[in-house]
């Protein structure tokens, strides 16, 4: 008999190290008797985030079940190679129960989901729900908002509060598009902050949604997965601020990737992330680094000056190399610059 069920995926968005990756490793180790598989898409051509998932594999959610997008944003590559990565989760000898997809931090998720109506996956598969993260600390701030009121505190001065900032584009179409909102890092943020980010994303969602707070990526899947949302369906619902455009741009952000030798110890790196955040508006940094005398990879993972870092798994066979993944706006990627910052902290 032909199985008429439809396979749910729930998509995962969120600003850039919001802690998608986190949620999705908690649900991999909750899978709830489920057979996973996980898509990620990542801003740049080194995986980190993949291979971060892919070391948590298990019989529920096996390497091969794991797979990457890197050859740009999932929202601007469906037929290439989106939709026939999925037709290839579909077609594996044990197919999965329920498909999780993780967005890079720039991706638009309204785009996505209206890949799937696409005649090959639409009989297949429906989108469960869309999960946006927001980094409850950071929302509080005032960052990641075009609303004045929220960022009057840092930018008074600024006339670029005139227009929306290409930041608080995605920021808004990520929460415009979602099912449920999770506040992460809530421990960070604080119950005055909780209440603030609280009030930024009302005021930046279409219509009422709930909003849970997260730390560390710890919530019952329950509450996130089986939405039954089929948000393909629901489009209307979620507005866009690329409404009425055939595809979207992401020129207003860059990469750069950095090879380094071994550095002291990882003070020294958080040293000179936290110098990048400062002095030439970095982002996101992610990636892992040699640290001399430790047989272990340093992940390191850094939004804004907010560096966090930890041994993840020894070298072994690989080389002992540094690799650390920028990412910043446009104008803000200097190459020269961000190396110059980044090797002085590594001793001659």
């Amino acid at each position: 008999m032909t199985d008429l069920t439809k396979t749910p995926v729930t998509v995962i968005t969120g600003f850039l190290g919001s802690g998608k990756t986190t949620l999705i490793r908690h649900l991999m180790q909750n899978p709830q008797g489920k057979r996973l598989a996980v898509l990620v898409n990542e801003f740049g051509t080194v995986g980190v985030d993949g291979e971060i998932l892919k070391g948590c594999a298990d019989d529920n959610c096996p390497a091969e079940n794991i797979l990457e997008l890197s050859n740009g944003c999932i929202c601007c590559t469906v037929a290439d190679d989106f939709i026939p990565t999925l037709e290839r989760l579909m077609a594996m000898p044990q197919k999965p129960d329920h498909i999780l997809i993780e967005t890079s931090g720039l991706a638009l998720p309204k785009p996505l989901l209206k890949a799937f109506d696409w005649p090959a996956i639409r009989s297949r598969i429906t989108v469960d729900g869309v999960i946006a993260l927001a980094d409850a600390e950071a929302v509080a701030a005032g960052r990641f908002a075009s609303d004045e009121a929220a960022v009057q505190a840092q930018r008074e001065a600024d006339d670029s509060l005139d227009h929306d900032s290409p930041l608080s584009e995605v920021f808004q179409d990520q929460i415009s598009c979602a099912d449920v909102i999770l506040l992460t890092k809530a421990d960070l943020a604080g119950s005055a902050g909780l209440a603030a980010a609280r009030e930024v994303i009302a005021a930046s969602a279409p219509r009422p949604l709930p909003v849970l707070q997260v730390t560390d990526g710890q919530i019952d899947p329950a509450l996130i997965l089986g939405l039954s949302a089929a948000a393909e369906d629901d489009l209307a619902a979620r507005p866009s601020h690329h409404d009425g455009a055939d595809d979207h741009e992401h020129d207003d952000f860059d990469t750069v990737v950095i090879d380094l030798p071994e550095f002291d110890d990882p003070a020294s790196v958080t040293a000179a992330v936290e110098r990048l955040a400062r002095e030439q508006n970095i982002l996101r940094v992610k990636g892992h680094v040699a640290i001399a005398g430790k047989p272990m990879r340093l992940l390191v993972q850094a939004v804004g000056t907010r560096v966090r870092h930890q041994f993840d798994r020894p070298w072994g066979d690989l080389p002992r190399q540094s690799r650390l993944v920028v990412i910043a706006e446009h104008d803000h990627i200097d190459p020269d610059a961000i190396r110059q910052v980044l090797q002085g902290a590594v001793p001659v």
